[in-house]
């Protein structure tokens, strides 16, 4: 019988993103319709006055809040970022969603591989997160909650990554580790 859990990760406290996002979606509206109107302004000086200074002035001015509308525009969505996880028979997914439409794996780890795990609030995490040439992963949303942390080398290099999963998927994965992976202290 195969072993699966899947978990979605969103931030306990939306208001402040809820906020961010509507002020990035007016924020784009009014640099787009700056723009617009800055691009009226360069075809009526090119018109009337030919290349002027004040045609560089509203180019310059257009090209600006025409790319600032684009990016945040672009980038709207990246503002509302969720981490799904998904465990199946010693395997581990991770991804990131952003704005419940675009989906981006992270990466996928074979439990068994992992030198050690624990809770980040453990003496454990302190001794491997101070190492030296450490890569260090953080795929959680909220610094509140109970993290946990998993220790591996991946071509020479030491990684450490902390998710933020539940206590089931935390016991799942506590008896697929090999014994003496878990580290308590």
């Amino acid at each position: 019988m195969d072993q699966f859990m899947e978990e979605v990760v969103a931030p306990r406290k939306r208001g402040l993103q809820s906020l961010v996002l509507i002020l990035a979606n007016i924020m784009w509206v009014l640099f787009a319709a700056y723009a617009f109107l800055q691009l009226q302004n360069v075809t009526y000086c090119f018109t009337a006055e030919g290349f002027s200074t004040n045609t560089i002035i509203y180019l310059v001015q257009l090209v600006v809040f025409g790319g600032l509308a684009a990016l945040i525009f672009l980038r709207r969505d990246r503002l509302k970022t969720e981490y799904e996880y998904t465990f199946t028979n010693g395997q581990m997914d991770f991804a990131q969603v952003y704005n419940n439409k675009k989906r981006k794996n992270l990466g996928t780890m074979n439990i068994r591989n992992v030198e050690a795990c624990g809770l980040v609030s453990s003496g454990s995490f302190q001794r491997y997160i101070n190492m030296q040439g450490i890569k260090r992963t953080n795929w959680f949303l909220n610094r509140e909650a109970e993290l946990l942390y998993f220790y591996f080398q991946k071509e020479n290099q030491k990684r450490i990554i902390i998710i933020e999963p539940s206590q089931d998927l935390i016991d799942m994965i506590r008896r697929t580790l090999p014994q003496g992976v878990w580290q308590v202290n």
